[in-house]
């Protein structure tokens, strides 16, 4: 994500904008949990960089959707095909049972940072996609 605008940050913002329809600026940084004015400077470097495009929201003439472009959309799978390559490769010494455990473990982390935080889009995809580990297998 080096060359990324935004590098982790700005991968957040492609990887939201990707899978909600139409977010709005405002709704990406409450997301995301990024002050208002950083999000204005990333999505303006996303924006010069080719990969998502602001549109006048319908609903709210002065609001702005951000939306990915064509190339956004192929950014952002090359980064996910990259970060699963290197999540297989980290987690390669532990069978499935413990992958599993360990994300459980991640998730109940990364949803229960703060009080008023909810999830960030990477453990909301875990709380989505993986089933929940079997408590036999603790050790």
């Amino acid at each position: 994500m080096d060359d990324l605008p935004g590098g982790p940050r700005g991968y957040q913002v492609l990887a939201a904008a990707g899978r909600e329809n139409a977010r709005t600026q405002l709704a990406l940084a409450q997301q995301l949990g990024v002050d208002r004015t950083v999000m204005t400077y990333l999505i303006d470097d996303l924006e010069r960089a080719g990969l998502v495009e602001r549109r006048p929201d319908p609903a709210d003439r002065r609001a702005r959707q951000i939306l990915l472009t064509g190339a956004g959309r192929e950014r952002l799978c090359a980064l996910e095909r990259d970060l699963r390559a290197a999540e297989q490769q980290v987690l390669e010494p532990l069978d499935e049972t413990d992958r599993a455990a360990l994300r459980h473990l991640l998730r109940r982390l990364a949803t229960r940072s703060g009080a008023d935080a909810g999830a960030c889009p990477a453990a909301q995809d875990l709380c989505d996609a993986d089933p929940k580990p079997d408590p036999a297998r603790r050790r």
